[in-house]
């Protein structure tokens, strides 16, 4: 009785060892691969918001819905004045003259800048536009 357990327990390790399982992940901290740490700034802080048209196409900006916008041509580079504490966020509305999808890579060059460049990309729709929230985050939508 014995003898054949131990034959049956033997041919079943081998079987289940010879059939190939996908490896085992084992779970660990982000430390090593987390990526880029998001951009966010410090609530109150002074900004400086840079734009940068790298697109071949006319962009229109409009900071505040209802304005006229503003029309930045081709490889022009645009400072807006800092922007203190005291307001709680800031949005920025853009799109191609075209209507081409846009692309907006978010940079900090420096302490007190943002700088935001636009690019052509073939996502659809692309993005439409960037709030600094009063926390200091960044959003692109």
């Amino acid at each position: 009785m014995f003898k054949k357990l131990s034959l049956a327990l033997i041919a079943a390790t081998i079987l289940v060892a010879t059939i190939d399982y996908p490896r085992t992940t084992l779970a660990g901290t982000c430390a090593s691969k987390c990526g880029a740490k998001p951009l966010q700034f410090t609530p109150g802080q002074r900004i400086r918001l840079e734009v940068i048209n790298n697109t071949p196409n006319l962009v229109e900006l409009e900071r505040i819905q209802g304005t006229t916008p503003i029309r930045l041509q081709p490889q022009q580079k645009l400072q807006f004045p800092q922007q203190d504490g005291s307001q709680p966020s800031l949005s920025l509305m853009f799109w191609d003259e075209t209507g081409a999808p846009l692309q907006a890579v978010v940079s900090k060059p420096n302490f007190g800048t943002l700088r935001v460049e636009f690019r052509p990309t073939w996502r659809y729709p692309g993005d439409r536009s960037l709030y600094i929230l009063g926390d200091g985050r960044i959003n692109i939508l």
